[in-house]
């Protein structure tokens, strides 16, 4: 059923995967509904996992697939987290086939600049990328893992 999946460097979520209409398609919990499992599904849904079981955010803290204008274009974002309210981390999703590249990287900090959080991640689940942004120096410090929920 997964031959076009590949294994991602990112903790493997328990998903619940079935067949429907000849497309493999997953369970997403937090929206609550069936999903064709494309290749940046797959990453997203395992960022998901990540964030809730390595950096203890609540499901509900969690937003899919926002919407919002940059430059009179509409885009989307993949996964944003909130806390107390406010955007505090940025989590843009990549096909593991995508490169992370500055293009990608550039792509996830002008989505930023709707948000202003003081921290993103850029994955497409074999290379993750954590970001801390400093607002004032306009400057990105690159980190080795992102901070836990509580220190968001």
């Amino acid at each position: 059923m997964l031959k076009n999946i590949v294994p991602l460097s990112l903790p493997e979520p328990p998903l619940k995967l079935a067949k429907k209409e000849g497309q493999v398609v997953v369970w997403d919990r937090l929206r609550k509904k069936y999903l064709v499992l494309t290749p940046e599904e797959w990453v997203r849904q395992h960022l998901v996992y990540f964030l809730e079981q390595e950096l203890g955010v609540p499901a509900s803290a969690i937003a899919l697939e926002g919407g919002f204008k940059l430059n009179q274009k509409q885009q989307r974002t993949d996964i944003l987290v909130y806390r107390q309210t406010k955007p505090a981390l940025l989590v843009e999703c990549k096909a593991p086939q995508v490169k992370i590249s500055q293009a990608t990287f550039d792509q996830a900090a002008r989505y930023n600049l709707k948000y202003q959080v003081d921290y993103f991640i850029l994955s497409n689940g074999l290379t993750t990328i954590f970001a801390q942004v400093d607002h004032n120096l306009k400057t990105y410090h690159f980190l080795e893992k992102p901070p836990h929920f509580s220190q968001l």
